[in-house]
């Protein structure tokens, strides 16, 4: 078995996720514990108790999904659960790249916290600073989704699997757009409720903010092949993961490429770790053969191989 853990993105998150860890298991309480310390907030409290005000904004969320998934994968060691060996790879959805890189031993894990903090805390200024929009577009082909955004002045922001892609620019436009798409015969065009425009140009303050952040933190090569949201390729060199770290702030997520990728690079089985099963039901729509587990809390980990 050639494993890929999968790790996910902001909105997955639910009030409650990782309780039973630090109720179970002494190593995903350690690091509850660690990141309460390196915050300076009790990143814990609001994991699991709330209010979801609190925990669905951004700059709180990203580092509440990192420690989750990182949790989880302590929990899944410290059980013995996971195979000698394993990962081979690893993926994450957005912030999720992050987390995947940490696991891959890119850096430890309160340097890596510090990075998502700064990243959640950097893009929701940005969201705060403009005004952005997200729609989803549904059962279209990536060309015609392509040419919408061309017309309406927006862009593409993630391709999470066929038929499933999410666009992204100031509201008005997004707005027009999703009237547009349905006077062109797109018939499933949802607006979403987001603080901002992820991964559009109105992101562009947050990235430079993280690339001058990111220039005094030391990266180190990852020990198993990870993944880039940028290219859907993989990215070994430490220059080029900080660089595609910076890039994914302002560029489309190409999510299907990933799995796509994963799987022809000899990925048998993955592991998603994080709340909801998101990543599950991704990649349940792009290749119905590939045989995915979830993993959210505790007693998920028994069913584990």
């Amino acid at each position: 078995m050639a494993l890929a853990f999968l790790f996910a993105g902001q909105g997955a998150q639910k009030v409650g996720m990782g309780q039973s860890l630090y109720a179970q298991s002494a190593a995903a309480r350690a690091l509850y514990d660690e990141a309460g310390r390196v915050l300076g907030w009790d990143l814990a409290k609001v994991s699991f108790t709330g209010p979801e005000t609190e925990l669905t904004q951004t700059k709180v969320c990203q580092p509440a999904l990192f420690v989750h998934g990182l949790a989880l994968v302590a929990a899944a060691r410290e059980a013995g659960k996971i195979p000698a060996g394993a990962p081979s790879y690893a993926l994450g959805l957005s912030l999720g790249e992050v987390t995947a890189y940490c696991a891959a031993g890119v850096f430890d894990f309160a340097t890596g916290l510090r990075v998502v903090a700064e990243r959640g805390r950097l893009m929701q200024q940005a969201c705060e600073q403009t005004t952005g929009g997200m729609a989803a577009i549904i059962g279209e082909e990536r060309a015609k989704v392509a040419e919408l955004c061309a017309e309406f002045d927006i862009e593409a922001a993630n391709f999470n699997a066929p038929g499933q892609i999410v666009v992204s620019g100031e509201k008005a436009k997004i707005e027009a757009a999703v009237t547009g798409a349905k006077a062109r015969g797109m018939k499933k065009v949802i607006p979403l409720v987001v603080a901002g425009a992820y991964h559009s140009r109105l992101m562009e303050p947050a990235r430079a903010a993280f690339a001058a952040y990111l220039e005094t933190v030391p990266f180190a090569a990852p020990q198993f092949t990870v993944f880039t949201n940028t290219t859907g390729q993989t990215v070994s060199d430490p220059a080029a993961i900080k660089a595609a770290l910076v890039k994914q702030v302002v560029s489309s997520v190409l999510w299907e490429d990933c799995m796509r990728s994963a799987a022809a690079a000899g990925a048998t089985e993955f592991w998603e770790f994080g709340p909801g099963g998101v990543l599950a039901g991704l990649a349940r729509r792009t290749e119905k053969t590939w045989s995915v587990k979830s993993f959210s809390e505790f007693t998920d980990l028994t069913t584990a191989a």
